[in-house]
This record gives structure tokens, C-alpha cells and sequence, in this order.
């Protein structure tokens, strides 16, 4: 049975990026699989699973409250991909694939944001 959430488009990005996410910091050295690895996993998994809880809620106000923090974990998530793309963890192709869906789902959570906030 498919749940409400999985039929937002932008939870199925968020979710396909903490995929790529795991796949990529699995290749990290041993020591940073750990460090940064463990960082950027606890960045990237919060943007799916806040828009899941915020979908779980009954009020516009406490979803959108929500997707504010599932933007700050993108964000942060952001940072992360740049560190390991500047200590060599990750290609530049790689960083700037998974910046290109860090940018649509940043799109999609502030398009998401605007239509909630406007009570429609």
C-alpha cells in the first residue's frame, strides 16, 4: 500500500538522493566513512523523512515548519558534498550531478512552501 507521501514528487527526489548519498559515502576512505560520512548521511536522510512527518500533520502551518527544516538539512547536506568533493572523496561529476538534485529539491521545497503558505 503506497503511503500519501511517496506521491510527492519531491519526497522521491529527497529519498533517491539519500540513496546516491549512502552508494557514494560507502566508497569514502575507511577513516572518513565514519566522520564525514556519518555527516553527510545525518544531513541528507532528514530532508525525506521531514517531509513525511510534515505530511503526517493536519495543519498547512505545522507542514510547512516542517519543510523549513528539511530545506536547513539540504543545505547543510550542500555543504557536506562540497567538503568531500574538495578532500577528494567524491568527482567533480559527481558533486555537481548530486548539486543538481540538491537544487531541484530546494525548488520543489520552496514551490511546496509558497503553495502552502498561500492557503490554496
Amino acid at each position: 500500500m503506497e503511503n500519501r507521501f511517496e506521491k510527492l514528487d519531491v519526497w522521491q527526489y529527497s529519498h533517491d538522493l539519500v540513496l546516491k548519498i549512502y552508494k557514494i559515502t560507502n566508497k569514502f576512505p575507511r577513516e572518513e566513512k565514519f566522520r564525514l560520512g556519518d555527516q553527510l548521511r545525518r544531513s541528507a536522510s532528514p530532508i525525506p523523512t521531514n517531509i513525511v512527518e510534515g505530511n503526517s500533520r493536519a495543519h498547512k502551518k505545522e507542514f510547512t515548519q516542517f519543510l523549513y527544516l528539511a530545506k536547513s538539512s539540504l543545505d547543510e547536506t550542500k555543504y557536506h558534498l562540497l567538503l568531500a568533493k574538495d578532500l577528494g572523496y567524491i568527482t567533480d561529476k559527481t558533486y555537481d550531478s548530486l548539486q543538481e538534485d540538491c537544487n531541484k529539491i530546494g525548488k520543489m521545497l520552496s514551490g511546496l512552501i509558497r503553495h502552502l503558505r498561500s492557503g490554496s
